[in-house]
């Protein structure tokens, strides 16, 4: 019986010996910006003269299916779209996220996160590409 409660004694202490030594603090840089993600945001992100939110998400929408791609979910309560397609000659997989939201009371903004082969695309031009089709969506459906 001793060696019963010897042992369980023993594999108590280990396991809180495990869980201190878990117990880090994360760094406080862990959740800040660095000079060349806000460089990246800038491309991201581009504000709309427009304050219909649905219409703005809706040309996101028509935007995506004419650069050709698949979209996964819709949410519009939430102003958030997933969209994907196959690169180049079917070479890899381009996934983009975007939300849509109000900025103040005449303007929308949209953000969109561009991942080819889960790594994060910081091409600007790319973005440029998005938000010119995005914006001839939003001119054709004022028409």
């Amino acid at each position: 019986m001793n060696a019963r409660i010897r042992l369980l004694i023993l594999g108590l202490a280990l396991l809180l010996s495990a869980c201190v030594g878990g117990a880090q603090k994360p760094p406080k840089e862990l959740l800040s910006l660095t000079d060349a993600q806000m460089k990246i945001r800038s491309f991201q992100t581009r504000a709309f003269d427009a304050k219909d939110q649905n219409k703005v998400l809706r040309g996101v929408v028509a935007a995506l299916q004419d650069l050709g791609f698949i979209v996964e979910r819709a949410n519009g309560p939430m102003g958030l779209v997933t969209a994907g397609k196959f690169g180049p000659n079917g070479h890899g997989f381009v996934q983009l996220t975007v939300v849509v939201r109000a900025k103040g009371e005449q303007q929308t903004e949209v953000r969109v996160n561009a991942l080819f082969n889960t790594k994060p695309i910081e091409d600007p031009k790319v973005y440029q590409n998005f938000f010119i089709a995005v914006e001839r969506s939003l001119f054709i459906t004022r028409g």
